[in-house]
């Protein structure tokens, strides 16, 4: 009779770290020059006025404001109208 517990592989356990993703700064919070915005994956949301989208599609302020959000409709490659959400960084 054996003594100890088997102690078996696991190789399946292991999880990766969040990639900390979504909104940083919401509407009416104040943003700095550089600031990120929202961080994403794919463009969920669009940069519009002082506002830019880096490489890895997070939107960040270019110049120094308040974030407003604004949905809006576009018109995308299908001729069809979708909501986007637009946002902008309005000056003081």
């Amino acid at each position: 009779m054996a003594h100890k517990k088997a102690g078996g592989s696991a190789s399946n356990l292991k999880d990766s770290k969040g990639q900390r993703l979504g909104v940083k700064l919401y509407g009416g919070e104040h943003a700095k020059a550089g600031a990120i915005i929202v961080r994403q994956r794919g463009t969920r949301y669009f940069a519009g006025l002082n506002a830019k989208r880096s490489n890895d599609d997070s939107i960040f302020a270019i110049k120094e404001g308040f974030v407003k959000f604004k949905k809006k409709m576009k018109r995308g490659y299908d001729r069809k109208l979708k909501q986007r959400v637009e946002v902008n960084v309005m000056a003081k």
